[in-house]
């Protein structure tokens, strides 16, 4: 699928006309090209524009609870305001609604962590929050009811490299609770794994006169540097992130207002919308306020650390700060509400401001 998002199932009730015609305008105006395959489609992989090698492990994520007449151009802008995509896959069904899930890949693991904190919980329509987790990215299938005179040089020349493709190795294991012989094999990426997943029992069955079993092997742990990565990854989150892709849907203007801070003329363009060569355009007075009045009384820079922390009922954003002057002994730490922005650059721009506000009346009580 390419420029337009045709539609061949239009029965009534299950597709939404206008959701239809925005992907289809947002297609062409941005001139993002879709690649529909075995029941998903798929941006990127790389993109078109990609600086850099391609991602390793754990630089993937999980969407779920997606709605169903969501497409690529509402979650691509979101996904993108937190770091350049190298691909989205959306599950598609026949009726061309989605299945209620997706994928997304960033080029580093740091960048998926920051769209599991920063998107996990993301309102995209009232009345559902996404559900983004780190994909699992398994490699490893397990082929089993194999004959018990299967061999190993066998089975990856004459069946696995002419059935399906990414196959780096294959182990076998029999004995008490194996029917017959089992096959452990590994592939260079979740996406061949998946690809086989889906060919290997009708391909055995064809060409070989086999009914085997295909599941996820679970057995294959992560590694200890995944283990390490993992436990060690910290709850804050930088509020500087890459350039965007591609440019988010627009928001009307002064939407983003920090709950209690002061109120600001909003520029022509919102930080996650501007275009210029030059970057986002932020407006930072109370933050530069605070950077300057640590200088001047010789407090140091101040060390600040910003992340998400839960979504009120009232359908404000709360976001925990932890604020430390180095010359001072206490560190500043509290509690700051927004309202949902148009992408999660631009709350935690106002979050920031909200925080140095507080922070500044803080240093000016006697």
């Amino acid at each position: 699928m390419q420029g337009k998002a045709e539609n061949k199932h239009s029965q009534a009730g299950l597709l939404n006309p206008e959701r239809l015609k925005a992907l289809d305008t947002w297609l062409t105006k941005n001139n993002v090209k879709l690649t529909q395959v075995n029941g998903q489609r798929r941006y990127g992989g790389p993109p078109e524009v990609w600086d850099g090698p391609p991602p390793g492990d754990r630089c993937e994520v999980f969407i779920s609870q997606i709605p169903r007449d969501a497409y690529e151009d509402l979650l691509i802008p979101l996904f993108s305001s937190v770091g350049p995509l190298w691909e989205f896959r959306l599950m598609m069904n026949f009726s061309g609604q989605n299945r209620g899930f997706a994928y997304a890949k960033y080029g580093t693991p740091a960048l998926a962590g920051s769209a599991i904190h920063l998107l996990n919980g993301y309102m995209l329509e009232p009345g559902g929050r996404l559900n983004v987790r780190r994909s699992t990215e398994k490699h490893h299938l397990c082929i089993g009811e194999l004959p018990l005179t299967t061999r190993r040089e066998d089975l990856m020349q004459v069946a696995l490299h002419g059935l399906t493709e990414g196959v780096e190795g294959v182990s076998l294991k029999s004995g008490p609770g194996i029917v017959g012989t089992s096959a452990v094999v590994s592939f260079s990426s979740h996406h061949a794994a998946s690809m086989a997943k889906k060919v290997l029992v009708e391909a055995f069955k064809k060409n070989f006169a086999l009914t085997v079993s295909i599941k996820w092997q679970s057995s294959v742990k992560p590694s200890k540097e995944e283990q390490a990565s993992s436990q060690k990854r910290p709850k804050s989150i930088l509020p500087f992130l890459p350039p965007r892709l591609v440019r988010p849907p627009p928001i009307p203007p002064g939407f983003c207002k920090a709950v209690g801070g002061p109120i600001t003329t909003q520029p022509p363009h919102a930080p996650c919308l501007s275009s210029s060569a030059h970057g986002p355009q932020v407006a930072m007075e109370p933050m530069a306020l605070l950077l300057g009045l640590c200088e001047v009384f010789g407090g140091g820079q101040p060390l600040c650390e910003l992340h998400y922390s839960h979504a009120g009922p009232e359908g404000y954003l709360y976001f925990r700060y932890r604020v430390r002057v180095p010359k001072l002994a206490t560190p500043f730490t509290g509690l700051v509400t927004v309202l949902p922005g148009p992408c999660m650059m631009a709350m935690m721009e106002e979050a920031r401001r909200a925080m140095a506000q507080q922070v500044l009346q803080a240093l000016q009580k006697p």
